[in-house]
C-alpha cells in the first residue's frame, strides 16, 4: 500500500512510513451483516368514509339543557329515561310517554296552529305534541315506541335531519319539528305525503323497529334502501323513489320488494333492521279473518 502522506510504497502491515515517519492508522475490519429480507410496502387501504353527522353517545346517556337522559334496556325493548331539572321541559310525540313523576305537568297543544296540526295528521302523526314540565322540583319522564325495537339519542348541533314520522319519539323543546311535503314520490313509496324535518341544537330521540344500522355515503356514492327500513337521513341529501328492480314492476313484485329510495352522497342514513309492515304481513295468517265470525273454532 502507499503512505497517505508521501505516497511512498510501504508494507501492508507497516505501522509508520519509513520515508516521512507518518503514523499509519489501519481501519478496523467491518463485519458483514446478514442480509435482511426486503419487506414489501404495506398495501394501501381505501380511505374510510368521513364520519357521520348523527352524533350518538356511545354509553347511551348524556346531558341536555336542564335535563339528563339515558337509554335503558337497549335492544328490542329500549326505554328512554329523562331526568328534568325544576321547571325544565321535554317534548314528545303524543302517546310516547310510559311513566312520569307525580309533579310532572303534561301539556298537549297543536303546534303550528290548525294548518300545522293538519299536516301532522296527514303525515301519519298525532295532531298534538306533548310537553312535559317538572313543577316545584326535579322530575322523571320515560318514553318508549309502540313497537319492539331500539331507541337512539342523537345530540344535534345546529343540524337538520329528515325523520320518518313513525321514528320520531321525543326531543329538546328548542328543536324545530316541521312536517314538510315530500312530493307525490313519497306517497307512491308508501310513506305518506309528508316527512318530518327536525332542525336545531339539542337532544333528538328516534326509535326503530329492530336495531339501527348507520350508513355513511361518500360524495357521489349511490345507495338504495327499502322505504320500510328508513329511520332518518341528513336533510340535504338527494334521493329518488323507484321500483326495486330496474327490469320492470313485475320483477320487483316477484322479488317481494316494492319501492326503494336511492340516495346520493355525501351524507349519512339511519336504517332499521326490520320492516314493521312486512312483520305485520307475516302475522296476518295467524289471525282469524273478519268473515269467520270472530274467535277460534274448537271441535266438539
Amino acid at each position: 500500500m502507499k503512505c497517505p502522506k508521501c505516497t511512498m510504497d510501504v508494507r501492508d502491515d507497516a505501522k509508520f512510513c519509513g520515508s516521512c515517519g507518518f503514523t499509519i492508522v489501519t481501519a478496523e475490519p467491518v463485519l458483514a451483516t446478514p442480509t435482511q429480507p426486503i419487506q414489501p410496502p404495506p398495501l394501501q387501504q381505501a380511505a374510510p368514509p368521513p364520519g357521520g353527522s348523527f352524533h350518538f353517545d356511545s354509553d347511551g346517556q348524556g346531558q341536555g339543557s336542564g335535563y339528563s337522559w339515558r337509554i335503558e334496556h337497549q335492544g328490542a325493548f329500549a326505554l328512554a329515561v329523562i331526568n328534568l331539572a325544576p321547571e325544565q321541559a321535554i317534548s314528545a310525540e303524543a302517546g310516547a310517554m310510559v311513566s312520569m313523576s307525580a309533579n310532572v305537568d303534561l301539556y298537549s297543544e297543536m303546534k303550528g296552529g290548525v294548518f300545522g296540526a293538519l299536516k301532522r295528521a296527514v303525515g301519519g302523526e298525532s295532531a298534538f305534541v306533548s310537553t312535559f314540565t317538572a313543577k316545584g322540583g326535579p322530575g322523571e319522564v320515560t318514553f318508549a315506541p309502540g313497537a319492539p325495537g331500539d331507541v337512539a339519542g342523537i345530540e344535534m348541533r345546529g343540524q337538520s335531519f329528515a325523520v320518518q314520522s313513525s321514528s320520531y319519539l321525543a326531543g329538546d323543546t328548542s328543536l324545530t319539528v316541521d312536517t314538510k311535503f315530500g312530493g307525490a314520490k313519497s306517497f307512491f313509496g308508501g310513506e305518506g305525503l309528508f316527512v318530518l324535518h327536525v332542525s336545531g341544537t339539542g337532544l333528538l330521540l328516534v326509535s326503530s323497529f329492530g336495531a339501527i344500522h348507520r350508513r355513511v355515503l361518500r360524495p357521489g356514492e349511490q345507495y338504495v334502501v327499502d322505504t320500510g327500513h328508513l329511520v332518518a337521513w341528513e336533510a340535504h341529501m338527494q334521493y329518488q323513489l323507484r321500483k326495486a328492480s330496474k327490469s320492470g314492476y313485475f320483477r320487483s313484485f316477484l322479488s317481494g320488494e316494492g319501492m326503494v329510495a336511492e340516495f346520493v352522497g355525501p351524507g349519512e342514513i339511519l336504517i332499521q333492521t326490520r320492516n314493521l309492515a312486512a312483520f305485520a304481513g307475516l302475522l296476518k295468517p295467524f289471525f282469524p279473518s273478519q268473515g269467520s265470525g270472530g274467535g277460534f273454532s274448537f271441535g266438539s
